[in-house]
């Protein structure tokens, strides 16, 4: 707009008041024409004013106001005129009205209206229209029966434009600044009252407030703890302790470490939250590790700055996409120092470390030992020719360097030898009775997922075997000085270390941390990861904690993945295959619809894969076709008909199709609660939709619409209260998975998040004031799919690069086999020997 606008609007204006009808026009104005920049202020006063004061305009004639508002707005005001002057003689009669008589002035207008050939087109709305609409809206609205039907065509039109964006929103702009949810249930008899009565009970000024202020009872809200307020265990309470695996700082998350971790375990922790369970979710970057330090030396930095880098960067991702940690911490502390070699010193003194002098790899080049990920060679279990020093990458296998074929330096690819060196090792062996007896009993009682069961079985199955815990490396946390002054050029390997990060970031949170982590009595550990992390969570660590002879609260139930692959691929930062954190904001599609996605498609017994069409048909026959339409339809059908209120919902409470409707979504309920329960968490956005789509089928069965409103106000006051109360569950049941989704509704419910309760209740009483409409999503245009299958479908040169390398390697090693042949048979199996005794 041109000017800065203030527009003064009564603070008591009961419905059928003039002041009423004069703020309806104001707001309605104010929405068809655009006219964002103009300031709201209360008065006292019954009018209405509008000053503008760089124009030198004060106009406190309401009419008027309306043609102003049409002048400057940002829509313009432009309509098509009808060729002779029944236009003119309408905008007259209804701007200028010279009768006093509402009757004779709807006998006119209807009969202007057709001649001027408004109704039933889509001629743009002019101040005429939005005073007449707002004069009738006031004056007939709830009259039975109503005045309007006298006049059919007049009714056509008001009805088609009551339904209209700006009718909608100006009617709770007028409804929120100036009227208030009743105390009682008899404001619905009220608004029922005859044209032009004031209700007759006492208003009080609206407060809209953030989600977190709206209060409506006792036991429905969710606990929200304030900025500050620390999450600690309460004695008799189900305090529930959440960790996920803690993301390397080395590189971006892709969606599947994003599903595998963080975002599986944030829907649980936002579940128990919604079931008001005292619970603490605590994750953070694991810094440590020959992983930093071959990054760091990539990207020609320190380690520490590289993990000041990824940190951050890590923060940035999970921040976009909602996760709600208590505290996101890091591994690289005082803290972790201080706990790890506790445990360290607790395992020693219990006869459970003991030391080993072993050959290790050695690189002559840059003069040291090599630790894991400082060596690379071809897997001696399945060939993959770039398998890790610890682990290969294609078959899953955990690796020693010593078992790799043709093994290299990370850092010079120079051919490393063979050298003795002393390490620590942890007793495994030793511990493997005690924790055999403790996974036998958590399995069961925490209904272990099944991978993590199996996995846990296969390595208890072959019996446990002394592990180093020890490596050659700079960056990582230091053995202690005392009794250890042989090791100092060494540090805690990253698989042993890591898992105590959980405990030292709870320590950073909190100082009384141990009463998280020294409770097991009064505190269930939930632990999230992908499969290939489940030893060190389901052995080494559990074996680490019942070593140490402390009372630890140990692992309740973990909940694993299998792996989310891209379009019938692997991720791959290096190839810019597949989307990645950051990649998923630019797409401007919301985070909310992303964590939808991916909950649906969790890889929870056998891997699924990521698929464009897929993720677009999701959002837009399921979130927005079957979910979000029915919430906006609700919504806008209340504040059109009932001015934002609640209607009467108990005049055909008795219904039994209503009764068969309860019991159907307290079905649907429990079975939802049991099955996140039971860290079920793919089956809840199944159960999810189903309740919406039992809420659709309900306003089908029932024929929501302007005739049935007309028709069986009753029964349709019934099918909307009861429908609202069904989205203020669905914002409780979509709340872990879609939180800005389940916010949203709360405001346009004008209500706190709210808990996820045993049974359902109608919680909205008859006569609370609803806020204003949102969308809860938006239309992909199916053409995206394309689009971002090229943009996030690899980068053509690198593949092609790749593929030329492969075939090089290919004929490299037939030009090898090649010239053994020529050796002789002998020389043959000389040269498959050493590879056969080393993968044994």
């Amino acid at each position: 707009m041109a000017t800065s606008l203030k527009l003064n609007i009564p603070t008591v204006a009961p419905r059928g008041s003039p002041a009423f009808a004069q703020a309806l026009k104001a707001c309605c104005a104010i929405t068809a024409f655009q006219a964002d920049q103009v300031q709201f202020c209360k008065s006292t006063d019954t009018a209405v004013s509008l000053e503008a004061p760089k124009e030198g305009v004060t106009i406190v004639d309401i009419n008027a106001i309306v043609r102003y508002l049409a002048r400057v707005g940002g829509a313009g005001f432009k309509a098509e005129r009808a060729p002779d002057d029944a236009w003119i003689e309408w905008e007259e009669l209804v701007l200028r009205p010279r009768i006093s008589e509402l009757s004779t002035v709807l006998d006119l207008a209807e009969q202007l209206l057709v001649k001027s050939g408004i109704v039933g087109t889509a001629a743009a709305v002019s101040p005429a229209q939005i005073i007449l609409f707002s004069t009738l809206y006031d004056s007939t609205a709830g009259a039975s029966p109503s005045i309007l039907d006298k006049h059919p065509q007049l009714k056509t039109w008001f009805r088609k434009t009551l339904g209209s964006e700006w009718a909608i929103e100006g009617i709770q702009k007028a409804a929120a600044m100036t009227t208030v949810a009743p105390a009682d249930n008899s404001s619905a008899k009220a608004v029922k009252g005859a044209a032009g009565t004031a209700p007759k009970v006492e208003k009080k000024p609206v407060v809209v407030g953030t989600v977190a202020d709206r209060k409506l009872g006792d036991g429905i809200e969710m606990k929200v703890y304030k900025d500050g307020e620390k999450i600690l265990p309460i004695p008799g309470q189900r305090n529930v302790l959440i960790t996920s695996a803690l993301p390397y700082v080395n590189n971006v998350p892709h969606l599947g470490n994003i599903i595998g971790s963080v975002l599986s375990a944030d829907v649980y922790s936002r579940y128990c939250k919604a079931r008001n369970y005292n619970c603490l979710y605590v994750c953070g970057t694991d810094e440590y590790g020959t992983a930093t330090e071959t990054k760091a030396l990539e990207e020609k930095v320190t380690p520490r700055e590289l993990c000041d880098k990824y940190n951050a960067l890590h923060k940035a991702v999970y921040k976009w996409f909602n996760i709600g940690f208590d505290h996101f911490g890091r591994t690289t502390t005082a803290e972790q120092t201080e706990i790890a070699q506790d445990i360290f010193l607790k395992l020693h003194k219990n006869g459970y470390l003991s030391e080993d002098s072993i050959t290790q790899l050695y690189c002559e080049q840059h003069d040291g030992f090599l630790a894991d990920r400082y060596v690379e060679g071809t897997c001696p279990k399945c060939n993959y020719d770039d398998a890790r020093g610890d682990q290969c990458d294609k078959c899953g296998t955990l690796l020693d360097p010593m078992e790799l074929i043709k093994p290299r330096c990370k850092l010079d690819n120079a051919t490393p030898v063979v050298r003795p060196t002393k390490h620590i090792y942890l007793e495994l062996g030793k511990l493997q009775p005690q924790e055999e007896a403790w996974f036998n009993k958590s399995v069961v009682e925490g209904a272990w997922a099944r991978n993590g069961k199996m996995i846990t079985e296969s390595w208890l199955k072959e019996g446990l075997q002394k592990r180093a815990i020890t490596r050659d490396l700079s960056w990582g946390t230091p053995l202690p000085k005392e009794g250890f002054e042989d090791y100092q050029k060494k540090v805690l390997y990253v698989w042993f270390d890591a898992c105590i990060g959980y405990v030292s970031i709870t320590a950073t949170y909190t100082p009384e941390w141990e009463r998280w982590w020294k409770d097991p009595d009064n505190v269930r550990l939930y632990q999230f990861m992908g499969k290939d992390n489940v030893p060190f969570h389901s052995v080494i660590f559990p074996s680490s904690q019942l070593g140490t002879g402390d009372k630890w609260t140990m692992v309740h139930h973990i909940s694993t993945t299998e792996y989310l692959q891209y379009e019938g691929g692997k991720f791959s930062k290096s190839r810019n295959v597949g989307v990645f954190g950051n990649n998923a904001e630019d797409t401007g599609v919301p985070a909310d619809v992303w964590r939808f996605y991916l909950l649906a498609s969790r890889p929870e017994t056998g891997d699924t894969q990521f698929i464009w069409r897929d993720f677009i048909y999701k959002n837009n026959s399921e979130l927005l076709a079957r979910f979000g339409n029915f919430v906006n339809r609700l919504v806008k059908f209340a504040i059109a008909k009932y001015e934002g209120l609640v209607p009467d919902y108990t005049t055909a409470g008795n219904d039994p199709a209503f009764d068969s409707f309860k019991a159907d979504i307290n079905k649907l309920l429990k079975e939802y609660v049991e099955e996140l329960e039971a860290v079920h968490i793919r089956t809840g956005t199944e159960l999810l939709m189903q309740v919406a789509q039992r809420g659709n089928q309900f306003l089908q069965d029932n024929k929501l619409d302007n005739a049935t409103f007309a028709a069986e106000p009753a029964k349709t006051a019934a099918v909307v209260g009861l429908g609202l109360n069904l989205i203020y569950l669905l914002s409780a049941l979509s709340y872990p998975y879609m939180p800005a989704t389940a916010e949203s509704i709360a405001r346009q419910l004008n209500a706190p998040l709210r808990n996820i309760p045993d049974t359902w209740e109608l919680d909205l009483k008859v006569g609370h004031r609803i806020g204003a409409a949102e969308y809860l999503f938006s239309m992909i245009d199916m053409k995206k799919e394309g689009e971002w299958q090229q943009k996030y479908g690899g980068d053509k040169k690198v593949e092609e690069a790749l593929k030329q390398e492969e075939k090089k390697k290919k004929a490299d090693k037939k030009a090898k086999r090649k010239e053994a042949a020529k050796k002789g048979g002998d020389g043959g199996a000389a040269a498959a020997g050493p590879s056969n005794v080393v993968a044994n």
